[in-house]
């Protein structure tokens, strides 16, 4: 703005020797103090100012002109510029003025002094009242609103995911529930609300305000009305008040969608809102100490800053639920990015109060994270069943926990901050000496996860004995077990558990494997063995025996048929391999066992009721083995 009001101090030394000269009446020690002011004056000489009679002459005339722009109510700024600058011009030589005749009643007891200082600190006064008047009115207008639709603020009740449980909790949910950059969204919007137009009066008007010792009355109005300019943004972002006893009472859908809601306004709060009043307050206040500047920023934010705050504080205190773990993590994303930001326009002197209530938050935040680990643990140790799972195939506990915890994946540089130095203080029984002694050599993320296996096979392996049948609880531990490898590699589980822990579990799970072998077959393929078959007293089999082996052998397989067909085995890859080990040893004994001793039932009486099967029939019918549906074989015919 033209003739902007300078609140830098003017050498004036040769003008107050000139004012020593003629006017008897001031000190030496007077003359230094009226140099020290660093007055400026246009129009008059230093001699005409200090004489009451100019002085007062020049003091009507700009009563005068105050009064009468005072008694116009369009406002300053909307008139011509000149005369802007001129107005500005005239109060600060009123100020000026005032000045000088302060040091000159201070040098005698001259009532035409007092009566002159009164009658400037009058018409001070009067300008000044109409200044701070468009001051608010330029502050209300110099910035533009904030339009949520820009900023993709749309409603997250549209997309609001529900609750999980570990019945419902399976890929689609876990991607629903992981972060997808939430706390990097908005960490590049740069929007410039400001109206710059209207910066120099403003700056001008703060400036002579405070050059005449009216800051206080200059700040009151400042935070008044930017206070309520910042308000009105938590309102366009839809942030209610909420107590914590309200958040702690809310269901887990609307607390999801407080949540969420709360993630895009705090981003946008700080990073649009905040972001916009401290570059505003930085150019109102930019020739002024940081001493009234800084408080004023502080003022303005600080109430709608803990107001968030104190939402996020109540999401941390909320018990602990595994399924709420994935909002706690994006909340404490969020606020952690944004405490960045914060530091930066909040100085420290004076923004102290505000950062120490967002580091207390995170810490909650990161304490809500570890009591929810532990819960996650807890409630995997403790899930129990009464009957077994139907089939031998992959337990619903298996997909939730390495669903989770894959997601849980993504989380992994927060997840180490915040669990950072917690290895081997959680509750797990299960964690052996040496698997305790590696764990220092592990990230605190890869700890954890480790154990929620642990634990989970712990769990496993006790409901594995709900099945009678021995091959089934192989089945069983074979199905989970290779479940839990092909998460953890096909997923970035497998940058936590290395390649190591992939080995051992595939190790794990092929012992299953010949576990079940063992248990299933070893019945059946006994009835192939030679031993036994021929007579000590006969170079040639007993038919008895033969017809007793094949029958058994026969209702032994159908047997095995009968039960396995309706067992599960989901992964393709293990159930053809499972298929073809089985049937490498079956078809091959079976195959040797009826070419040597089928033909000594030719002429048999019903033939056909030993031996039922060609190896071919046999093999075919193996492929029927872990479909997940039972079967009985039909009488077959040769």
């Amino acid at each position: 703005m033209e003739g902007q009001v300078s609140v830098g101090t003017a050498q004036v030394e040769g003008r107050c020797v000139v004012a020593q000269k003629e006017t008897q009446n001031l000190t030496d020690e007077i003359v230094e103090m009226i140099a020290n002011i660093g007055i400026q004056y246009s129009d008059l000489t230093i001699a005409e100012e200090v004489g009451a009679g100019d002085i007062e002459e020049r003091l009507k005339e700009l009563e005068k002109k105050i009064l009468l722009c005072d008694a116009d109510k369009l406002p300053i700024q909307e008139r011509v510029l000149p005369q802007v600058s001129e107005y500005l011009k005239d109060v600060n030589e009123v100020w000026e003025l005032g000045e000088v005749l302060r040091l000159l009643c201070l040098s005698n007891e001259d009532e035409k002094h007092n009566e002159l200082l009164n009658l400037a600190e009058i018409t001070l006064q009067t300008a000044m009242e109409r200044l701070e008047d468009e001051f608010v009115q330029l502050l209300t207008r110099c910035c533009k609103p904030l339009e949520p639709d820009s900023m993709s603020l749309h409603s997250v009740e549209e997309d609001s995911t529900d609750n999980f449980s570990n019945s419902s909790f399976d890929e689609e949910s876990v991607e629903a529930m992981s972060h997808g950059d939430t706390a990097r969204e908005s960490a590049n919007v740069v929007i410039d609300l400001i109206n710059h137009g209207l910066i120099s009066d403003i700056t001008a008007i703060a400036n002579l305000m405070c050059l005449c010792n009216y800051e206080k009355e200059c700040c009151q109005a400042y935070v008044i009305v930017r206070k309520d300019a910042v308000e009105e943004c938590l309102s366009v972002l839809q942030i209610d008040r909420f107590s914590i006893e309200e958040v702690l009472k809310m269901g887990w859908n609307v607390l999801h969608r407080t949540i969420d809601k709360w993630k895009q306004a705090m981003q946008v709060f700080v990073r649009v809102c905040l972001a916009r009043e401290r570059h505003l307050c930085d150019l109102v206040f930019e020739e002024l100490p940081g001493s009234i500047r800084e408080p004023c920023f502080v003022d303005i934010s600080n109430g709608s800053i803990l107001q968030l705050l104190s939402i996020g504080m109540a999401i941390a205190l909320v018990p602990p639920k595994p399924e709420k773990l994935f909002q706690i993590l994006n909340t404490y994303e969020v606020l952690s990015d944004l405490l960045v930001d914060m530091e930066h326009f909040l100085p420290e002197d004076y923004g102290s109060g505000i950062l120490t209530e967002c580091h207390e938050v995170l810490l909650r935040l990161k304490e809500s994270v570890s009591g929810t680990v532990e819960e996650f643990k807890y409630n995997i140790q403790s899930s129990m069943s009464d009957t077994a799972f139907p089939g031998g195939g992959v337990h619903h506990l298996t997909k939730y926990v390495m669903n989770y915890i894959k997601a849980l994946s993504a989380y992994g540089e927060t997840l180490g901050l915040v669990l950072e130095g917690q290895q081997g203080t959680d509750q797990s029984s299960v964690m052996e000496d040496g698997d305790r002694e590696t764990s220092s050599n592990q990230s605190p993320l890869a700890w954890h996860l480790e154990s929620v296996t642990k634990i989970l096979e712990a769990n496993l392996t006790q409901k594995s004995q709900l099945y009678n049948d021995v091959s089934l609880q192989s089945i069983f531990m074979m199905n989970n077990v290779c479940y839990m490898v092909d998460k953890v590699k096909q997923s970035d589980l497998r940058s936590f558990f290395g390649d190591e822990w992939i080995r051992a579990h595939i190790v794990m799970f092929q012992k299953h494997a010949r576990d079940y072998e063992r248990a299933s077959w070893t019945c059946v393929l006994s009835f192939l063995k030679e031993e036994g078959i021929r007579r000590t007293s006969s170079r040639n089999p007993s038919s008895t025996v033969l017809k007793d082996r094949f029958r058994g052998f026969n209702h032994a397989f159908e047997e095995v048929y009968k039960a396995q067909t309706a067992w599960s085995v989901p992964n393709a890859g293990l159930r053809d391999d499972l298929r073809i080990s089985v049937s490498t040893k079956l078809i091959q004994a079976y195959r040797i066992f009826e070419s040597r001793y089928a033909g000594y039932l030719d002429g048999e009486r019903h033939r056909e009721k030993y031996i039922k099967y060609s190896p071919d029939e046999l093999e075919e019918n193996l492929l029927d083995l872990f479909a997940g549906s039972p079967r009985s074989l039909p009488s077959q015919r040769r």
